[in-house]
């Protein structure tokens, strides 16, 4: 095992447990449908839902999750030549 097999092993963890403390981070689904049904869904600050710490969080769950996968597939494919 030599070290840049080393070191992209620390990267997927790192990028794992970032993954998973975003997810965690994150509020249910669940928890606008009594806005939808009493029609709280439109006001002013579902307007600016784009702005807030949610959306930041969901959008930078995906680049993660994507870095994920490529690190993964670049360690399968060394551990495959190796």
């Amino acid at each position: 095992m030599n070290a840049f097999e080393i070191i992209l092993g620390i990267l997927i963890i790192l990028v794992s447990l970032v993954i998973i403390l975003a997810i965690l981070l994150q509020p249910g689904r669940r928890a606008g449908i009594n806005g939808v049904i009493s029609g709280g869904a439109d006001t002013f600050l579902s307007k600016n839902k784009a702005r807030t710490f949610d959306a930041f969080l969901a959008r930078w769950t995906k680049y993660v999750a994507i870095l994920f996968f490529v690190l993964a597939i670049v360690a399968n494919i060394i551990a495959l030549r190796g």
